[in-house]
Formats: C-alpha cells, sequence, structure tokens
C-alpha cells in the first residue's frame, strides 16, 4: 500500500460476514458484504497448487514459496491454528480487498461504532466498492462527521472461513506479510467479544514477536530492514498516539465552536510539522507522506489507540510468561474471560508494570 500507510488499520474484520446485522443496518450492506466475500473466495487458488503450475511465473512462485513456509513457521512455531486460512491466493484487479469507513464527531476522538449480532461492535464499516464507500463517507458528513475513507488490503473473518492471501499485498516487504499472516491468526487464536483494544493489543502484540522470531537469528540485511522500518513505525506512531491525547484533552474544555475548530486545526499542523522533523531524523524517508497528503481529521485518529495503546500490557504478559507462546496465550485467554472492569484492571496494571 505504497503512499497510504496506515499502521493501525492494515486490515479489518468483516463482521458482516458472521452473523445477521442489527435491524438498523441496511439490506444493502449486508449484500454487498457477502457478495463480495463470496467473490474473493470463489477467484481463491490453493498455493500448492499454484506452485506445481508451471504456468505461474517465477516470481511470484517464489514469492508463495515464502509465504507457505511463513504459513507452516505459524502453526509449528508460534502455536496458531493450523487451517487453511492465508494457504490459498487470491489475484485481483485492484489495489485494496476493501474500503473503510471510519467516523467520528466533529470534537470528540471517540469513533463511532457499528454493532453486529454475536461478535459485537467495531468502529468502521468495510465497503468491497469504493464508490459505496465514498457514498456512505458523504452521507456520515452531511451529519456533521469527521469521516476517513480508507483502502485495506486485507482482512479476516476470524477463522469462520478459510480466508485467502489477496495479490494486494503479495509486493510487500517479507516482514509485513508475515506480520500479517501472524496477526489475522492471532485474531482466530483469541477473540474477545465488545473489547477491540484488548483484540488488537493481543494480535499486534503476537504479530511483533512473530516477525521477531521468523526474521531473527539470520545473517543479512532483513532483519535489520525489518527493524528500521519497525522503529520508524513506533515513532510515528507515538506521535499520532501523543496528537490523539492533545485532541482529547482540548475537547473535553468548555471552549466555543469556533475557538475549538481553531485549535483543533492547529494540533493537527502541529501534527504536520513535527512528521516533518521526524522525517529529518530519518534521512528524508517519506513512506509515510500518503497518509499526510490528505485533509487529516478525528476519524484518521480515532483508531489508533485501539490497534497500539494496549501493547506493551500484552509484551509484559509475554514477559511473565517466560516468553513462552502456549503459556503467554493461555493467561491473555484467562484475562479476556474475566469481567470487563476486572479485565481492565488487570490490563492497567499490566500497563504500569511495564512503565506506560
Amino acid at each position: 500500500m505504497t503512499g497510504s500507510w496506515h499502521p493501525w488499520r492494515n486490515r479489518l474484520i468483516l463482521f458482516a460476514l458472521l452473523g445477521l446485522l442489527q435491524g438498523c443496518s441496511s439490506l444493502g450492506y449486508y449484500s454487498q458484504s457477502i457478495g463480495g466475500h463470496l467473490q474473493l473466495m470463489g477467484q481463491r487458488q490453493p498455493i500448492s497448487q499454484l506452485l506445481q503450475d508451471p504456468q505461474t511465473p517465477l516470481p511470484l512462485k517464489q514469492k508463495l514459496q515464502k509465504i507457505g513456509a511463513m504459513r507452516t513457521f505459524a502453526t509449528e512455531v508460534l502455536g496458531l491454528p493450523d487451517n487453511d486460512s492465508y494457504r490459498s491466493y487470491t489475484a485481483l484487479e485492484r489495489d485494496a480487498v476493501v474500503w473503510s469507513v471510519v467516523a467520528a464527531p466533529a470534537y470528540s476522538i471517540q469513533p463511532k461504532q457499528w454493532c453486529f449480532l454475536f461478535v459485537g461492535c467495531v468502529s468502521y464499516r468495510g465497503y468491497f466498492s469504493r464508490e459505496q464507500a465514498e457514498r456512505y463517507a458523504d452521507e456520515l458528513q452531511t451529519q456533521g462527521l469527521d469521516v476517513a475513507v480508507q483502502p485495506v488490503p486485507a482482512y479476516s473473518t476470524l477463522g469462520w472461513f478459510d480466508d485467502p492471501l489477496p495479490s494486494t499485498v503479495i509486493q510487500w516487504p517479507e516482514a509485513r506479510i508475515a506480520g500479517l499472516i501472524f496477526h489475522e491468526l492471532a485474531h482466530q487464536q483469541l477473540y474477545v467479544r465488545n473489547d477491540s483494544a484488548f483484540n488488537e493489543a493481543f494480535a499486534s502484540l503476537v504479530e511483533q514477536e512473530g516477525v521477531e522470531r521468523w526474521l531473527g537469528g539470520r545473517d543479512g540485511p532483513t532483519f535489520m530492514q525489518w527493524q528500521e522500518s519497525h522503529g520508524r513505525e513506533r515513532q510515528l506512531v507515538d506521535l499520532l498516539l501523543t496528537t490523539r491525547d492533545a485532541l482529547e484533552v482540548l475537547y473535553r474544555r468548555p471552549l466555543d465552536r469556533a475557538l475549538m475548530a481553531q485549535r483543533k486545526a492547529a494540533l493537527f499542523q502541529q501534527l504536520r510539522e513535527r512528521y516533518t522533523r521526524l522525517k529529518q531524523q530519518w534521512g528524508g524517508y517519506g513512506g509515510f507522506d500518503g497518509w499526510f497528503g490528505r485533509d487529516l481529521n478525528n476519524a484518521h485518529l480515532a483508531s489508533i489507540a485501539t490497534y497500539e495503546a494496549r501493547v506493551p500490557a500484552f509484551r509484559r504478559l509475554l514477559e511473565k510468561a517466560g516468553g513462552d507462546l502456549p503459556t503467554f496465550y493461555a493467561a491473555s485467554r484467562a484475562l479476556g474471560q474475566l469481567p470487563e472492569t476486572v479485565r481492565e484492571e488487570r490490563m492497567q496494571k499490566l500497563l504500569r508494570e511495564a512503565g506506560q
């Protein structure tokens, strides 16, 4: 996704496929979700067959061989589910599988929620058509909401279907493809209803740990490149979280709307200026320019805490498990089974232990 990177929105869970929508959701949205997914599933081809097919181009075959090794590593080394997810490949003639719509009030950083039976509430809606996503975004904007439409190159159905790897990610660097596979399989390993922050932080930790173990111990530039890339992403995420927190403080202040709008704009301008300084520290690296090359608003930052803020808590839990992933999975599952208020207390304790 060159030029449109966003660390907390690389993928989504297509909840409309996992059960009937609640009555307030439109039949049209349900229909496009089912239709788009079934079309994607109908186009998939087993990776094992593509590797045997003499018509498969050699560069693709080499990529698929490595992806097959990643998938085996995920099960045999990381202890993630052993099923047919990401053992097939779907070639698409577009640069995204789905487009997500995220919305937030003009003076709140809390994202709008959409709720589904069986699996709970999430802060986005996914569309297989960019035009449909933009039409829905326009509707939300007329309600006075800040809205973002973002391309999503992959999604998960939490193991309800054998999700294929789409061609939209095939040119990604090795570490990023591995991270995607490990992240999505982590959602199949553990998913807690109505707690997106818990689910995404758990999967993000498994992703980071999995990639480090996949690349660890190798000679050559790949591991160092991943470390450098991960370091840049961490710096950018810290910057975005800082801006999000500053906006949250601003929106609690009793200011009139004109002054509130002025200070909101100033914070987003400050974000751009700080990003420019980060680029200078990175020697001019501009891999995130596409994300900043648009009119930013609350919706662009609303979900970042969901994906990133609690990762240190799970890092601490892994440390307590002595780095043993099965023990970590069991501890995470036990944590997820606690009542919400008790689980939150435990998460905050882990964050304090992690120095957050």
